[in-house]
């Protein structure tokens, strides 16, 4: 009898210990995992309670702060999200959905991605929740400071709802990354989601997730399209840091038209017009944007040389995050010289993001140094003390300071001489900033020329850069007419100059 009842005490005393020790590793080791739990319904209950820290758009100098998400209190008590610049910063914000039928935390964007902080269950919040218990004081989550500008993000928004088509545009301080605007368009009204009747959330969701214009895509940093014409600029970059071409006055073969190498296909330049003599400059081949220059060159640097110059502009990264997951911009491998004579001039399978457009201007504008793009300025606790603060850090150098030199000669040509593609829109005759910039109208397998994807990638001023722009048109046609005009405004709003 005595040895059976040691053993079931030994037994009872195992259990006992290793559920103090589960419970100590749960209180202790997983306390902030829990919490993010998706269907932890406590948490649930918590968080309606607890106030959420704000999202701000805190980019213009001098000027007031912008609050684009924040948590009001509604009847029982409970909080809920509110965006009051809604479809505007919808891509930047996402949304937070407690109710949504995607999951109990449905979150999206920022909230998201910096949900630790607004929930204030970040472990660099543990003191000033320390402080609460003694106040009494419910839980309230930290401020998330943004680097967009209010006035870029306006204006690039406006621009792409006059515009009316499937776009997206990005803008960059180019010597930090900061990320100056982020506008999708078709967007959405993240009020949609934040209703406590979860019947009405569903509601909204269904609408939203059926709809064919798909509006909950981020067309900025999760769709991907052709770069047409503006893949020259990585195209002449290959060139110049292999040695193919030395500067931006050394001359290249361009007939006016071009057999693919090992194909029966023939390519032309826009409308089957001349480039120049034959043996242009390539300042002048890429201000007129001559095809046949830059596919023949492609074939010349060759394959892994454009290859990797994609890679070093950012291309085939699929682990970007800004914190936003951006997805990634794509340039194949190839062997094929008549694939890689396409691709030389941004098309075969090239895809791009708006983001990437702007990125490839942003580190030409730098002096050929790429500054890794980043969308939170700081984090600040409800007493506003910084929790944290952005240190703007190098992504790539792709290029040299000297070969920027000649992109950007090159891009201001595109602009300020009268035979360049965005004379017209970006020129002398539109503004009086001085914009460097490319023109791309990028075929997407519909042939029809009005439904071409249009494309624009600048910096501005082009003699002390503060601003890049990328900008995609979905079926907007000539890259001068329709995306041009839209990183113009951008432009002047952020300069303050029209």
């Amino acid at each position: 009898m005595n040895r059976a009842i040691r053993r079931l005490s030994i037994a009872s005393l195992v259990l006992f210990v290793l559920l103090m020790v589960n419970v100590n590793y749960l209180q202790v080791f997983r306390v902030n995992s829990l919490a993010s739990e998706p269907y932890n319904s406590r948490i649930f209950s918590e968080q309606l309670k607890n106030q959420r820290g704000e999202i701000i758009a805190a980019g213009d100098s001098g000027q007031p702060d912008l609050v684009i998400a924040k948590s009001k209190q509604v009847k029982g008590g409970f909080y809920k999200r509110v965006y009051p610049a809604g479809r505007e910063y919808a891509p930047v914000t996402g949304y937070d959905s407690i109710l949504a039928t995607t999951s109990p935390f449905g979150q999206t964007g920022i909230e998201k991605a910096e949900n630790k902080y607004l929930t204030g269950t970040a472990p660099s919040l543990a003191v000033y929740n320390l402080k609460g218990l003694f106040t009494g004081k419910p839980k309230q989550g930290a401020s998330v400071y943004l680097t967009i500008s209010p006035k870029a993000q306006a204006a690039a928004y406006s621009a792409l709802v006059t515009m009316g088509k499937p776009a997206a545009a990005v803008a960059i301080d180019p010597r930090t990354g900061a990320i100056l605007a982020m506008v999708s368009y078709p967007s959405f009204n993240p009020n949609a989601y934040t209703p406590i009747n979860s019947g009405k959330v569903a509601k909204n969701d269904k609408r939203l997730r059926s709809d064919p214009a798909d509006p909950l895509l981020n067309r900025a940093i999760n769709d991907t399209f052709p770069p047409g014409s503006t893949f020259k600029l990585i195209t002449s970059s290959a060139a110049f840091k292999t040695g193919k071409v030395a500067n931006q006055s050394s001359t290249i073969s361009a007939p006016q038209f071009y057999r693919l190498p090992g194909s029966h296909s023939t390519l032309a330049n826009d409308a089957g017009a001349p480039c120049g003599n034959g043996n242009p400059t390539i300042l002048f081949a890429l201000t007129v944007s001559c095809n046949t220059a830059f596919a023949k060159l492609g074939v010349t640097v060759g394959g892994d040389p454009l290859h990797s110059m994609a890679a070093a502009y950012g291309f085939n990264n699929p682990n970007l995050t800004i914190p936003l997951p951006v997805s990634a911009s794509a340039y194949p491998a190839l062997t094929d010289r008549a694939q890689i004579a396409l691709s030389a001039i941004g098309q075969f399978n090239d895809t791009e993001t708006p983001l990437q457009e702007a990125m490839v201007a942003a580190a030409i504008a730098n002096g050929g140094t790429m500054m890794r793009p980043y969308l939170v300025a700081q984090i600040k606790a409800p007493d506003q003390s910084v929790v944290q603060s952005a240190q703007p850090a190098v992504y790539a150098n792709p290029i040299s300071a000297a070969q920027a030199g000649y992109l950007t000669d090159m891009m201001k040509s595109v602009t300020q001489d009268p035979n360049g593609t965005a004379y017209a829109t970006a020129g002398p005759p539109a503004t009086s900033i001085l914009i460097a910039g490319k023109t791309g109208t990028a075929q997407n397998g519909v042939n029809n020329s009005h439904l071409d994807d249009a494309v624009f990638t600048c910096f501005a001023p082009a003699d002390n850069p503060k601003i890049a722009v990328g900008v995609i048109v979905k079926g907007g046609g000539f890259g001068a007419d329709a995306a041009a005009p839209i990183a113009l405004k951008i432009i002047q709003a952020y300069l303050g100059l029209h």
